[in-house]
């Protein structure tokens, strides 16, 4: 099967910065898009960024200039910057992955997959 696995979260002050990571990993063929996304306590979960195959990133308005995407296709890894950080970043976030992978030497499943979710804290 598919796992994501997410590392880097933690507790940080206010205008500090975090990194965080995620890696794909299982019987995968192909990983289009990854992106990032959060869940605030009793808010709908958001997006925040995501990065193509080939490096074009989007982000939401949220945390432009402040957070950067990036990715290693070679290690089937999506990285989230987190600069000048704010307690309204204060979330569980989470990596996503459009990707393929085999089931079985003849099935080949395609979907969207999350990971496990990273708590961040930022303290005044």
């Amino acid at each position: 099967q598919v796992q994501l696995v997410e590392s880097g979260g933690g507790l940080v002050q206010a205008g500090g910065s975090l990194r965080l990571s995620c890696t794909a990993s299982g019987n995968i063929f192909s990983i289009d898009d990854m992106g990032w996304y959060r869940q605030a306590p009793g808010k709908e979960r958001e997006f925040v960024a995501s990065i193509s195959t080939s490096g074009t990133a989007n982000y939401a308005d949220s945390v432009k200039g402040r957070f950067t995407i990036s990715r290693d296709n070679a290690k089937s890894t999506v990285y989230l910057q987190m600069n000048t950080l704010t307690p309204e970043d204060t979330a569980v976030y989470y990596c996503a992955a459009d990707l393929g992978y085999y089931s079985d030497p003849e099935n080949a499943i395609l979907g969207d997959y999350w990971g496990q979710g990273t708590q961040v804290t930022v303290s005044l």
